[in-house]
């Protein structure tokens, strides 16, 4: 995710890969009356409608998914949704949140468990689903960073040479791991590439270090970390009643893993009764991320979960052209103005270029409605309602 902040990618890596036979399912528009939505959560009749709108879903098939180093027929990140799964009381009464455990002058080493390549072979670059043990060492809540220091030196314009710097990569599981015991943590990363466009190929001298390291890395290679950081994306877990809308581009989804695996997978003290609500903005189809995972949550939790594919070179807006995330958000502008009045909570995570759009569409329509987006927008921030890690 880190050097997606530096460069826009390209991959040719993996392109022989197919994905694993499955199903994905598209939303279709929300059909659930907005008035029916209450401060801080959703009336169970609402629910209802949500879950007959779901059955009526077209379904669309998924892609044959191979790991970076063998076939498996399921994804080691994947996890079934119909029993809620039994984790260790721990890390459940931080008064704030962790911060700088680890530093750069003093990091921890940890250890790769696996890597994972979780994308389909016409996804617009590879991404792979990496996970870390950490022996509980260095404890987070859902939505902060951990950083990584790449291997290797960096030679100054002086001559001389320094460690590289840690790149910042959103945690993708909850505080207890993939394996549910907190002995690990997950990261989702893209591999940075440089397409030149003189030599018509990959230029190794422009990738991303960190990235590729992690990429390329084997289980049992050592790791260097620091964090966790950040305060901006943590779950808000005050109301457990509130209805979350997540927006997320390419690995921006991270952070929504560890959201909705603490709302539906793991029986912890954070009991919710709301809605997630996921817009999803990538490429193309094969450029998902975690789709047979969020299958399973709809399939167990159809009355409080939604997800909506913006799919740029698939799909096309109302107006013709690419369908890029605030054009899929736009569709559904009226029920999301009306949530955001009644207390929903609104995170945004991905690359910075989706901002403009957003904002522009969200003053667009505000300004339909007769409402000033900019007063709205530092009212929601206020009420702790907005919240954006871009990069």
């Amino acid at each position: 995710q880190s050097d997606e902040r530096r460069q826009r990618t390209r991959s040719s890596d993996d392109r022989r890969n197919t994905k694993r036979n499955g199903t994905m399912q598209f939303a279709t528009k929300n059909q659930m009356k907005t008035k029916a939505f209450v401060t801080g959560g959703v009336r169970p009749q609402v629910l209802r409608q949500a879950r007959r709108a779901q059955r009526k879903v077209p379904q669309l098939q998924a892609r044959q998914i191979r790991c970076a180093a063998e076939v498996q027929s399921t994804p080691t990140y994947m996890a079934t949704y119909d029993a809620k799964k039994s984790v260790p009381s721990i890390n459940e009464d931080y008064e704030k949140p962790p911060s700088n455990t680890f530093t750069p002058k003093k990091p921890l080493e940890a250890e790769i468990v696996s890597v994972e390549r979780i994308v389909g072979p016409n996804a617009t670059g590879e991404t792979c689903h990496i996970v870390i043990k950490t022996d509980g060492k260095i404890p987070f809540i859902e939505g902060q960073s951990y950083g990584i220091i790449p291997p290797g030196e960096k030679t100054m314009p002086s001559g001389k040479t320094k460690p590289h710097a840690p790149r910042l990569y959103s945690i993708a599981s909850t505080r207890y791991g993939d394996k549910y015991d907190g002995n690990t943590t997950s990261l989702c990363v893209r591999r940075a590439t440089f397409w030149c466009p003189e030599l018509q190929a990959e230029d190794p001298a422009k990738k991303g270090i960190c990235s590729n390291f992690l990429c390329d890395a084997k289980p049992g290679d050592k790791v260097l970390m620091t964090g966790p950081v950040g305060t901006s994306m943590i779950l808000n877990e005050e109301d457990p009643n509130a209805v979350h809308i997540m927006v997320a581009t390419g690995t921006g989804i991270a952070p929504y893993r560890s959201y909705w695996r603490r709302m539906f997978l793991e029986d912890t003290p954070f009991k919710f009764t709301g809605l997630a609500w996921l817009f999803m903005g990538v490429a193309n189809s094969d450029a998902t991320l975690y789709d047979d995972e969020l299958n399973e949550i709809l399939k167990n939790y159809p009355e409080q979960f939604r997800v909506d594919y913006a799919l740029s070179r698939e799909q096309k807006n109302k107006n013709g052209g690419k369908m890029y995330i605030q054009d899929k958000m736009e569709e559904y502008a009226d029920q999301i103005f009306d949530l955001l009045e009644n207390g929903a909570i609104l995170y945004v995570c991905g690359l910075k270029g989706m901002m403009p759009g957003i904002n522009g569409m969200l003053e667009k329509v505000a300004a339909e409605k007769g409402l000033d987006w900019k007063e709205m927008q530092k009212d929601l921030k206020k009420k702790g309602q907005w919240h954006v890690e871009v990069y």
